[in-house]
């Protein structure tokens, strides 16, 4: 078989070399799938990229030998997946490798922010050693709101418990047995929001969880609440929350991703070629002026980041291509 693998470091290189030589040809590319020629991926039958390699319908349809989409990531929607179902195309995803690692960011956000650390580090940076104004909050006794109890949100949950927090979740399928071994409750996404002195999301993104936290919502939370998302950008309605924060009616965001942060990461292109969505370049705009507030902290969608889960990441990949090859497919995100 001939595989492609786009989006890949020497590192990364390196690892499939070692584990992948004798299962056919490989091909490595930098970049993602849609700055690559179509002439040199045309006999291929397996691709492999993180989610900078988009594979929308009209993409695929270039690829006619094309048999296996192995994404180097926990979310797939980045790919046609019904315009795979209809074309035999099987399509694997990692389903676990940073359950712990993106849990852990989020507790960095929340420490960050509930202990004035930034504030702190600039203000000694300059010279400055006076602790005045910098009056951090303990996390024993407050409230944390879970929203989405997948693996990452478990691990949120225990980290919570280890802190002497009370944890209250929300999720619309709950998992009681879990419920009662971790000692938390579920309750409806408003009343968490209510609730809760801190609230984490830990959801995926689909049509129904865009602007999960909105307007209309955002307002229930309490004025010192802590928000922290480090899911999917579009979990938060951009305008809402710059609003929320420049009039003090929440205390502060800790955000590893941003709404339309793809776009944000090509403005560049944004110069050469102009835009062809209004909506993004507002949305663009907001997130540079949310990056200039107080008690925001925004980290390059780095939560997954850590060395033992990249390794967990090409580990996976590789099980996948294996057992694909082996006619026993593992991690089918297909239904």
């Amino acid at each position: 078989m001939k595989i492609a693998f786009f989006d890949t470091d020497n590192y990364e290189k390196e690892y499939f070399v070692k584990h992948l030589k004798s299962c056919g040809e490989l091909s490595f590319f930098p970049n993602p799938v849609s700055e690559v020629e179509v002439e040199k991926l045309k006999d291929h039958q397996i691709f492999s990229g993180f989610v900078y390699s988009k594979f929308p319908k009209d993409l695929i349809a270039k690829f006619p030998t094309l048999k296996l989409i192995s994404t180097q990531s926990t979310g797939y929607d980045h790919i046609d997946i019904e315009y795979c179902k209809q074309n035999n195309i099987q399509v694997c995803n990692v389903p676990e490798y940073g359950s712990s690692t993106v849990a852990e960011h989020a507790f960095a956000l929340i420490l960050a922010l509930a202990k004035n650390l930034p504030k702190s580090i600039e203000r000694v940076k300059e010279g400055v050693f006076s602790p005045e104004g910098l009056t951090g909050i303990d996390l024993k006794g407050k409230t944390l709101g879970v929203v989405g109890t997948g693996k990452i949100g478990v691990n949120v949950i225990k980290i919570a418990k280890g802190f002497g927090m009370t944890v209250i979740a929300y999720d619309p399928f709950p998992k009681k047995d879990l419920e009662k071994f971790l000692g938390f409750n579920y309750q409806s996404l408003e009343t968490v929001l209510i609730n809760s002195d801190i609230v984490t999301l830990h959801c995926p993104y689909s049509e129904k969880t865009k602007h999960l936290i909105n307007s209309a919502n955002i307002g229930l939370l309490k004025p010192h609440c802590l928000i922290i998302n480090t899911a999917r950008g579009a979990l938060i309605e951009t305008q809402a929350l710059y609003n929320a924060l420049i009039e003090n009616k929440i205390g502060g965001a800790g955000l590893d991703v941003l709404e339309e942060e793809g776009f944000l990461q090509e403005e560049r292109e944004l110069l050469c070629k102009g835009t062809t969505c209004k909506e993004n370049v507002v949305t663009a705009y907001q997130n540079n002026v949310l990056l200039k507030l107080q008690d925001v902290i925004v980290t390059p969608h780095n939560a997954f980041n850590s060395k033992e889960a990249l390794e967990r990441i090409l580990a996976t990949t590789v099980d996948n291509i294996l057992a694909f090859q082996s006619g026993h497919p593992i991690n089918s995100v297909l239904q």
